[in-house]
């Protein structure tokens, strides 16, 4: 049975987890200072072109990669818990489809999912993302040329 104490701590870092899904569908990059700690490691090397590295440096790869994509909806669900006290392990499912223009004009969607593994801290600030691995499962249409292994 779960105590008022950790079900305060899951919504607050459920929360977390959606910020970070409106700060990359909306292109609001700043948003993510809200979601990771200033010293996070992120690790996107799953990705296609992926990338491991600081907050600053995955807020200008997410802005460049991302900044073909006319739309984007990124979708989590599936949240694993492993809290103690004020530290947390999530492991959660993500889902995202992505539109982006061909060059002859046409609308193109991409998928992608797989999951989330988090380390979380509570802060001053509430719960923040100390260290990020995405880990892409499977991804499936057409993608845009800067996104094709090469």
């Amino acid at each position: 049975m779960l105590d008022p104490q950790e079900i305060s701590d899951r919504l607050e870092i459920a929360e977390v987890l959606t910020r970070y899904c409106t700060a990359i569908d909306s292109k609001d990059f700043d948003l993510l200072d809200d979601v990771f700690t200033e010293d996070s490691t992120i690790d996107y090397s799953s990705s296609v072109p992926g990338v491991l590295g600081s907050l600053a440096e995955m807020k200008a790869w997410l802005s460049d990669v991302l900044g073909e994509f006319t739309m984007t909806q990124h979708l989590v669900s599936n949240i694993s818990y492993e809290i103690q006290g004020d530290r947390a392990m999530t492991r959660t499912m993500f889902f995202y489809p992505m539109k982006w223009q061909d060059d002859t004009g046409k609308l193109q969607t991409f998928f992608v999912g797989g999951y989330y593994e988090d380390e979380l801290i509570k802060t001053v600030n509430g719960w923040r993302i100390r260290l990020r691995v995405e880990q892409q499962r499977w991804s499936t249409g057409p993608r845009p040329a800067s996104l094709v292994k090469g």
